[in-house]
């Protein structure tokens, strides 16, 4: 007996113990987990390259991370200038007004750091924020509050907040209640299309309960963990996606398997067993597939991508345990009763819907009407799936990929946008200044002194920056901190330039010729241009990972060469379709308007490695649950062919049930504002649905039909690896008979006995 088979079995013996313990744990670590509290990720330190070195500077000086925030004080006539009494008399009023609120440090006059634009219409009022730059945007409003009072007795000028702190609320204000709408409105809507499939109420409720229970769990854990991996806010979004889309599916898959068996007429006990052993050991294989895919995460060395990864190999692996322990103590429970609720106006439609159109025979009609012509022509079936899928998938090889700068991201219409704009016109590259951090042994020396001068000069004259060039020194801790303006603005590809011009050149030829000195250059910039970098690094290394992993695994688990080799095919196949409609909707603007996106000419940097773990691990949901069936038929004596159709059409219903809720769920963050959040959305709505229709209606029917009884290939030196097959025993119960002659049932290759055969 397998693992599965046996966690199943003694879970259906010891009904309460299983269920209790399950909301014991559950519970247990809930509490334990918020009295720990949660450790969330730094950006700074979490990021690659010199925003990293920069932030251990500050750390080990004791200078905290605060918030910076500009004022723009700008003339709305043509005649007036920053010298006229009235525009002074404003610059003084917001110093007065921003002082006063007791919120703030550090101000700073335009007419003393000469933040005054070319055309002198346009002047900066700068400051910071007390306390930490994390908490600053919940006290901003103050100040807000006190420069807009100051607007309102200077109408002749236009004077407007922008800053770390103020765009931090803009943003969670506009945007804070999209996210927790999507989070909220998953679950309802994975309810709703469950109840359309099963058409019973408990029926639906299952794999739902089971789903949240697993994420609650996991949030405990998470907690924990945290303290040792930094967790954030959108790796805990992540993690309810997935566990929700996991925990649904494996619930889904062993619900279906047992209600199955008891319509073949099995006694209770008996179809409980044969879904433990079938569907709970598809369900392991599964889980470890989808946790090996996202370990890959942990490969790219930065903090938001470690915790994603952790957060879901976590909930992934409650879900999982859940499923094969928990569950098969439920449905013993209930027994009959899992029909309870059961809706009239859909018990029709339910019945057909569960089913996937199911006949008497239990498999489903509409696929079985699909899977003719595919197995009858499985050449041209392959050839023209998989033409089309490589033809989508083309121009991936294209694909641009960029951080997507403010305006980009959140689009024009908003205030602070607006006035981010205005100051990068007025000062180019004032919003987003690149930050050198300098670190001496005496910073005062006037050796440091002529570096940061000629470091100042250089800047300007290499073309880098317009100014000002600003330059704050910390003599207590030997630090100084140069803010430099890029030329570039938000042009996202010359402020770059300008960048690695201060770095390779202007860097070297000042502050470099002091010996001992330190001085990384940081900045929105600078980060994101290091991100992309760490990222595109990281791309081999993943890829390599996850998809050497899953093959053995596949290997392993199936002890066959050709699915594993087939498997991984297919599964980066359906990756690459995806790539190609990102960059078709998101880069190119086909079709771009009819999911609301806007012209942003790339794919944001980190969703390509993200899309690449998250798909090849839930695409693996389907491939080993359809080939497992396969694999059964297959084992009892049926012919390749036939096997083929009774995998396909008998797990058709269920996994087309569960696709449309990944696909409903994905589909949600489509519609939300942020581009980011719509790529992610539209790449992981569409890569599922693909997946679950082309990928595993037409293209592995018609390749594994191709391949014949090569499918099973196990090279002899192969033969001595683990065997974790764990075959469940052939039944009484006589498969019903394929719809069109079946030729003559070939002989399986000798299978020896592995170490886990029983």
């Amino acid at each position: 007996m397998g693992i599965a088979a046996a966690m199943g079995s003694w879970s259906a013996r010891h009904r309460w113990a299983a269920v209790g313990g399950w909301l014991l744990l559950v519970i247990l670590v809930m509490v334990i987990g918020q009295a720990a509290g949660r450790s969330d990720v730094d950006e700074d330190r979490s990021m690659p390259g010199e925003v990293s070195q920069a932030a251990t500077i500050n750390d080990r000086a004791g200078l905290a991370d605060t918030a910076s925030e500009m004022v723009l004080v700008q003339a709305r006539h043509s005649g007036t200038t920053a010298t006229d009494p009235g525009f002074r008399a404003a610059v003084a009023d917001v110093v007065a007004a921003v002082k006063g609120t007791g919120a703030v440090t550090a101000v700073q006059s335009p007419y003393t750091t000469k933040a005054i634009s070319a055309d002198h219409r346009s002047a900066l009022v700068r400051f910071d924020m007390t306390g930490p730059k994390k908490d600053a945007a919940d006290k901003v409003q103050p100040v807000l509050d006190a420069v807009a009072k100051v607007q309102d007795r200077h109408q002749d000028l236009k004077i407007a907040e922008f800053g770390d702190a103020s765009a931090d609320q803009a943003v969670n204000d506009a945007f804070g209640s999209d996210f927790k709408t999507a989070e909220y409105s998953a679950v309802p809507v994975a309810l709703g299309i469950l109840l359309i499939a099963f058409g019973a109420l408990v029926a639906a409720l299952l794999p739902v309960v089971l789903a949240l229970t697993a994420f609650l769990g996991a949030t405990g854990v998470v907690a924990l963990v945290s303290h040792s991996v930094p967790m954030s806010d959108t790796a805990n979004s992540v993690m309810l996606l997935v566990g929700l889309a996991v925990g649904v599916d494996y619930c889904l898959f062993y619900l279906r398997r047992e209600r199955e068996e008891r319509d073949a007429g099995r006694d209770a006990a008996t179809a409980l067993r044969i879904a433990a052993a079938t569907s709970g050991r598809a369900i392991l294989i599964s889980g470890i597939t989808v946790i090996v895919a996202m370990a890959g995460m942990l490969f790219t060395g930065i903090g938001d991508f470690k915790a994603m990864g952790v957060a879901t190999m976590i909930v992934v692996a409650i879900a999982m345990i859940g499923s094969v322990t928990v569950l098969p103590a439920l449905l013993s429970l209930l027994g009959e009763r899992v029909e309870k609720g059961r809706l009239p106006f859909l018990r029709r439609s339910a019945g057909r819907a569960a089913n996937g159109g199911r006949g008497t025979d239990g498999s489903s009609r509409f696929w079985r009407t699909v899977l003719r012509p595919v197995l009858r022509n499985p050449k041209a079936a392959t050839v023209l799936a998989g033409g089309a899928l490589v033809a989508i998938a083309i121009p991936a090889f294209g694909m641009h990929t960029a951080n997507l700068s403010m305006d980009q991201e959140l689009g024009d219409h908003l205030e602070i946008i607006q006035t981010y704009e205005a100051i990068n016109t007025a000062f180019p590259g004032g919003p987003d200044p690149a930050h050198v951090v300098i670190k001496a042994d005496d910073i005062k020396a006037p050796a440091v002194t002529k570096a940061i001068a000629g470091f100042r000069t250089e800047a300007v004259a290499s073309g880098a920056s317009r100014g000002p060039v600003t330059v704050t020194v910390h003599a207590a801790q030997n630090v100084a901190e140069i803010d430099v303006p890029l030329a570039g603005g938000t042009d996202r590809g010359k402020a770059e330039s300008d960048l690695r011009l201060l770095r390779d050149h202007v860097r070297p030829d000042t502050l470099g010729r002091v010996a001992g000195l330190q001085a990384p250059i940081t900045g929105e910039t600078a980060g994101s241009m290091d991100f992309n970098h760490k990222i595109t690094s990281s791309v081999p290394p993943v890829f390599l990972f996850v998809t050497v992993f899953a093959f053995l695994l596949m290997l392993l688990s199936f002890r066959s060469l050709t699915i594993a080799l087939t498997s991984v095919a297919l599964n980066l196949l359906s990756v690459g379709a995806a790539y190609g409609v990102l960059t078709m909707v998101f880069q190119h603007g086909w079709g771009a308007s009819l999911v609301g996106a806007t012209g942003t000419g790339a794919v944001v940097a980190w969703l390509p490695l993200f899309l690449f773990v998250i798909l090849f691990g839930l695409s693996m949901d389907y491939h080993v649950f359809v080939v497992s069936r396969i694999r059964e038929a297959r084992m009892r004596g049926l012919s390749t062919k036939a096997a083929i159709e009774q995998g396909i059409t008998t797990t058709a219903g269920v996994v087309t049930s569960a696709a449309v809720i990944m696909v409903a769920v994905f589909a949600i963050f489509g519609t939300l504002s942020m581009q980011s959040m719509k790529q992610m959305g539209v790449g992981l709505a569409f890569a599922v649905l693909i997946d679950a229709t082309v990928i595993r209606g037409v293209l592995l029917p018609a390749v594994m039909s191709l391949l014949g009884d090569r499918n099973w290939y196990l090279p002899r030196w192969m033969h001595r690896l683990p065997d974790l097959t764990h075959d469940e025993p052939a039944q009484d119960a006589v498969p019903p008979a394929p719809q069109y002659p079946a030729p003559p049932v070939p002989p399986l290759p000798p299978v020896p006995a592995g170490p886990g055969r029983h």
